[in-house]
């Protein structure tokens, strides 16, 4: 299971900003990779990020595969995380 957020960083406008959808999971592991790319495929964002609260862990997915590291999309994920929109953090 899992919850997906929208968000844009570096920004207070709801049209700027750089976007990255943020997916929240349920458990201690990642889906597998087919799952997660073909929803960040499905989002059509640059990236998504894939991200286990439990223990911080991140991945990262463009349209068409899977990339070591996005700045922004690291960003977004920890705000949906330190704003208590994916509660409980710990």
């Amino acid at each position: 299971m899992q919850t997906v957020y929208i968000v844009n960083a570096c920004t207070h406008d709801a049209d700027g900003g750089n976007p990255a959808a943020v997916c929240v999971l349920e458990g201690t592991a990642f889906p597998d990779e087919a799952h997660m790319q073909q929803l960040a495929a499905e989002m059509n964002l640059s990236e998504t990020a894939f991200v286990i609260p439990d223990t911080g862990e991140l991945r990262w997915f463009t349209p068409t595969h899977e990339v070591d590291l996005c700045g922004h999309a690291t960003l977004d994920t920890a705000h949906v995380l330190l704003s208590g929109a994916a509660a409980p953090l710990l």
